[in-house]
């Protein structure tokens, strides 16, 4: 649970996720979209990967990935941005991390 909590703390947006993981990968590409470079870390290439798992669910993600944390908070997994993304919150919530492009 340190290193999760120790990359969420350093990151104002981390989404973790495994590299096989198509759920993954639409939330990672919509946080582009969103103007949003988020710390990406997939745990299946991590060899503390396992335990990380464990500690995202223990944390409160109903999935263990996509975890996305937003300003060292957990924030949720893909129902929970999608539903947010949908009624305009996430949006506002990211704001504060988007690129000046």
């Amino acid at each position: 649970m340190d290193k999760v909590l120790r990359l969420t703390s350093e990151q104002g947006v981390v989404i973790f996720i495994k590299s096989t993981c198509c759920l993954c990968y639409a939330v990672k590409i919509l946080f582009q979209e969103i103007g949003v470079d988020p710390l990406v870390h997939e745990i299946d290439q991590d060899p503390e990967g396992r335990e990380m798992e464990k500690a995202l669910t223990r944390m409160g993600c109903s999935a263990p990935v996509p975890a996305v944390f937003v300003g060292g908070k957990l924030l949720g997994s893909t129902n929970e941005v999608m539903s947010l993304h949908l009624s305009g919150s996430l949006n506002q919530m990211l704001k504060p991390y988007q690129s000046q492009t």
